[in-house]
């Protein structure tokens, strides 16, 4: 069984080694300079704690409001951040460069995004998740393009869904960066599985509308669980 914490990484490679490389520190400024000018990031701390018996396991509590979404997602880039820390760590067998260059770029996304989340929330920020990755194949390219595509569309779907659950607009405009750039992710990861197809934009993500797919926090974490060890709960989370 493969069990890892996320949250930051010291090890982790910096930005910067991909096809559009970020300036990591300079873009993570930015972004949480705008979002500590809100000056509402505060006394909201997540649940968790130990239990009876001493252990780090009792479930962690994404809390309410903004603060609450922003930690449901904050969850999810953790687990992706994770995935593709591996992912790119050791490539599959047989990876092209363009193979690697995507699953470098995307790494070193959501590394970003993972991130920049805990520093925005601050001391309200859930602890680092433990995840289990022992039912993929890392050396097998179907079984990791396979779960990069269903970790990309469920997080293009959870920030969809979660979207109309923020009332603070910097927030929301926030998410919506970020959410483009996890469709931008899905739209590569599809295009690497079948190239030259419609498969980017395929009709199990995006309806007759041109819309994509939105889940609920409820839906998108019983997708997740098979892969988060640590219990969360999103009892709490807003739910209009």
């Amino acid at each position: 069984m493969v069990k890892l914490i996320t949250g930051s990484n010291p090890a982790a490679p910096e930005e910067g080694q991909g096809r559009g490389a970020l300036n990591r520190r300079g873009f993570m400024k930015q972004l949480v300079g705008s979002v500590a000018l809100m000056g509402v990031m505060s006394g909201c701390d997540a649940l968790f704690g130990l239990d009876d018996n001493g252990n780090n396991n009792m479930t962690v509590d994404f809390g309410s409001g903004d603060i609450g979404v922003l930690n449901y997602a904050y969850a999810l880039e953790q687990l992706e951040a994770a995935f593709y820390i591996k992912a790119a760590g050791a490539y599959f067998s047989g990876a092209t460069d363009e193979e690697k260059r995507v699953l470098t770029d995307l790494r070193d996304h959501e590394i970003v995004h993972r991130d920049f989340l805990k520093a925005a929330l601050g001391t309200s920020a859930i602890p680092a998740l433990e995840v289990d990755f022992s039912s993929i194949n890392f050396s097998s390219r179907n079984s990791v393009l396979g779960t990069a595509r269903v970790f990309e569309d469920l997080g293009v779907s959870a920030y969809n869904g979660a979207g109309k659950l923020l009332t603070n607009p910097t927030y929301l405009l926030l998410a919506g960066k970020i959410v483009s750039v996890e469709a931008r992710h899905a739209a590569a990861i599809r295009d690497l599985i079948m190239p030259n197809t419609a498969y980017f934009a395929g009709d199990d993500v995006v309806d007759a509308n041109g819309l994509d797919m939105a889940r609920t926090p409820s839906e998108v974490l019983g997708m997740a669980d098979p892969y988060i060890v640590t219990r969360v709960s999103a009892a709490n989370l807003p739910t209009s």
